[in-house]
């Protein structure tokens, strides 16, 4: 019987703490509040992530600088942005099961209709019968704002200093220093990869919604008057080829232009690249044209000129900024669904495994001796594996059959396998097992590493 988007999404989760990829935070106090902690394998997935983004978006390009701001910013940033007094949810609570939720998020699920931001709208619905999802009483609060940045003190300020609810803000605060030390042209781009926090509500879908994640973010600063349709479409066509380094299908992500009514009041255009994700099709990505809006009102709040000067034409002016901003976890969780297979072999077993593009498994080669009690080959097999490793991200493992070992590593994404039997020590070979097609071949010990090299390419 084939299997449901649910059940598929449950084995991923399971899948995820079984191999060291991702673990429920605190679990032995209980939990705490969809919080995880990445295991070996799945920190190694992250740092994959995060560089296939890095040599994409800023490694391999001339027009971009990469920083790395503090996650206490000073809170007149705040302020300025518009984050103290305007970035909130409107909270509502069950008056029986006392639990709380998005108020926006209950109206939208039972009526279709998108009321954020309107709180009389939404106590209107609210009033109208819609049921609590966890205890289905109809008894609600007012529906009213909360403010989704973390709070924390400062020694020596008395007033409140936050945990950074995104990482553009360091970005834009530092674009004279960009400039005063970089010397670009425009358009160039600042990039920066980061911790954010949000103190919001969390409802499930694992990791895909967490108060506390990580952003790979860019501010892209262009002429204001010069077009930037085609600026805007090439970076979205390089959000969607990121998809693909992700190994995310064709088709299993999509545009979405956000509607002219529903833009940001500083916004030209926003799209989201959107992923069809277990749970739904959920924004990925985004992109966005915000203007001069940040640098702007920085400027005017600081009285410090954030400006860029032409010297071809000798206009001085604010730049504006298109931003494609990324969420790790969501790259993430996108790429371990797109990647997971349950497979039918001969015989009747299922095997699962993750086919990950290569350069994002977190081992890339697992070196297997044949037997554990046969002191010649585990020698032999250590012997490859210290020499293997230094060049490639290398596991060593003689726990239980090969049969049981190649499970393992098909699940954990490794798309080689090496083991190290009797033909090693009497003809210097080895088996070579492929993740994808379970193929094995014969290769020379000499050969070995240029093979994997050419493979792993």
């Amino acid at each position: 019987m084939e299997k449901t988007e649910d059940q598929t999404m449950e084995k991923i989760v399971s899948l995820a703490k079984r191999r060291g990829f991702i673990f429920p935070a605190c679990e032995i106090y209980g939990g705490f509040g969809s919080s995880f902690s990445y295991g070996p394998y799945g920190t190694a997935l992250k740092n994959n992530i995060k560089s296939l983004w890095l040599k994409r978006f800023v490694d391999g390009r001339d027009d971009m600088y990469a920083i790395d701001g503090p996650i206490i910013l000073h809170p007149a940033l705040w302020k300025a942005s518009g984050h103290t007094d305007g970035f909130n949810d409107a909270m509502v609570d069950c008056k029986k099961c006392k639990k709380r939720f998005r108020a926006d998020h209950l109206v939208e699920e039972a009526t279709g209709e998108d009321h954020e931001g309107d709180l009389v709208k939404l106590n209107a619905a609210l009033a109208a019968g819609i049921a609590c999802p966890n205890c289905k009483a109809k008894q609600w609060t007012d529906a009213r704002f909360f403010s989704l940045m973390f709070k924390t003190e400062m020694n020596g300020l008395e007033e409140p200093v936050y945990l950074r609810p995104e990482t553009a803000g360091a970005i834009f605060v530092e674009f004279n220093n960009i400039l005063d030390t970089m010397r670009p042209k425009l358009p160039f781009g600042i990039a920066q990869i980061g911790k954010a926090f949000r103190n919001e509500i969390v409802t499930g879908n694992f990791i895909f919604r967490v108060r506390e994640f990580e952003q790979m973010e860019i501010e892209y600063f262009i002429d204001p008057e010069k077009e930037w349709d085609d600026v805007f479409e090439n970076l979205l066509k390089e959000q969607e080829a990121f998809c693909r380094d992700l190994g995310l299908a064709e088709g299993s992500f999509t545009r979405r232009e956000h509607e002219k009514e529903k833009l940001s009041h500083y916004s030209r255009k926003t799209v989201d690249v959107e992923y069809s994700f277990p749970f739904g099709v959920k924004e990925l990505f985004g992109l966005a044209h915000r203007g001069d809006f940040d640098l702007k009102v920085h400027s005017e709040h600081s009285g410090k000129k954030l400006e860029f000067f032409d010297q071809a034409s000798g206009r001085r002016f604010i730049p504006h900024v298109i931003e494609p901003s990324f969420g790790v976890e969501r790259a993430l969780l996108a790429t371990l669904h797109s990647a997971y297979r349950e497979e039918i072999l001969e015989g009747g077993e299922e095997r699962a495994v993750l086919k990950l593009p290569y350069q994002l498994a977190p081992i890339k080669v697992a070196i297997f001796p044949l037997l554990k009690n046969k002191e010649q080959l585990v020698a032999k097999a250590r012997e490859i594996y210290s020499e293997l490793r230094s060049v490639f991200a290398c596991e060593f493992d003689d726990n239980g059959n090969i049969g049981k070992r190649y499970r393992r590593q098909d699940e954990i994404g490794t798309p080689f396998c090496v083991t190290i039997d009797f033909d090693t020590l009497e003809k210097g070979e080895v088996t070579v097992r492929h993740r994808d097609t379970m193929k094995q071949e014969k290769v020379s010990v000499e050969e070995l590493k240029n093979y994997l090299l050419g493979q792993l390419k």
